[in-house]
């Protein structure tokens, strides 16, 4: 376990990492380990023990996955995640669970596979991300202690009083997609987290996002939207468009975004990259 560090967001879990921690040190031998401050202090820490580690472990949510993987892309550093956000859509995507005991048999093996990620306006992404509607909630549901319960509150309470927003497509192909929209998801996973799966055939490692465009709809469609949603059946209908891309080029007149369920804001333009396997991850 010389070659592995574990980076902690203290925030993530209701700020409850101390059971975490007290079972690391049970568990393995003097682990090399950082409480993080900021993203910039994870920043420091990964480019300081770059040279001796081979996998640096992230404890949070997909937030700060993101921000321990935005140090390792197109390197051969590995990344490993234990969950402790409040969806965890990327950990579960990537077959990462609660058990330490399980964590510590990969990363004895240290096997690991290269997947997708993409990035929005250069700023990097690698599971879901969005504007409109899902954007303004994220932005909500930030001011509240977090919690399934409270992003349901949230975005019932958001849902009614949003307007749809104008994204207009720069490349001539998609300019038949032009038009108004509750939100716009780009998907290199399945799911945003809590298995609300908004992108069902969005795969890691194919060398695309699926954008996802969603249609103001009455609220009479939302319970089967949420049922679909939740049992991986969401497909093309009046409401609901698929463009899997490589790239693409967009204006949206918002600038609320979330990036991988952290609230941004970013200006259009919007430019959307893949990056086709750049992140080695542990499996």
């Amino acid at each position: 376990m010389e070659k592995i560090a574990f980076i902690i967001n203290p925030f993530s879990a209701k700020k409850n990492y101390q059971p975490f921690l007290n079972e690391l040190n049970t568990k393995v031998k003097n682990p090399l380990y950082y409480i993080s401050e900021s993203i910039l202090g994870t920043d420091d820490f990964i480019q300081n023990h770059f040279t001796e580690v081979d996998i640096f472990v992230a404890i949070g949510g997909d937030g700060t996955i993101s921000t321990v993987a935005r140090n390792l892309i197109n390197t051969e550093k590995i990344l490993a995640i234990f969950p402790a956000g409040s969806g965890n859509g990327f950990s579960n995507e990537t077959n990462f669970s609660k058990n330490l005991d399980e964590l510590i048999e990969k990363l004895k093996t240290k096997k690991s596979r290269k997947i997708d990620t993409f990035t929005i306006n250069g700023r990097l992404s690698i599971n879901v991300s969005g504007t409109g509607f899902d954007g303004k909630v994220v932005k909500e549901f930030e001011k509240t202690t977090r919690g399934f319960k409270n992003y349901i509150k949230v975005s019932l309470k958001t849902f009614f009083s949003y307007k749809p927003k104008k994204v207009k497509f720069l490349d001539e192909k998609y300019k038949e997609y032009d038009g108004k929209y509750l939100m716009v998801n780009i998907a290199n996973t399945r799911q945003f987290g809590n298995n609300a799966y908004i992108a069902p055939h969005a795969s890691k490692s194919d060398g695309l996002v699926d954008m996802v465009l969603v249609k103001k709809f009455p609220i009479t469609y939302s319970p089967l939207f949420a049922f679909r949603m939740f049992t991986k059946k969401l497909k093309d209908d009046n409401y609901i468009t698929y463009l899997p891309v490589s790239e693409v080029e967009f204006k949206v007149n918002t600038k609320n975004w979330h990036i991988d369920g952290e609230f941004n804001k970013i200006k259009s333009p919007i430019h959307v990259k893949v990056q086709p396997s750049s992140l080695n991850i542990l499996i």
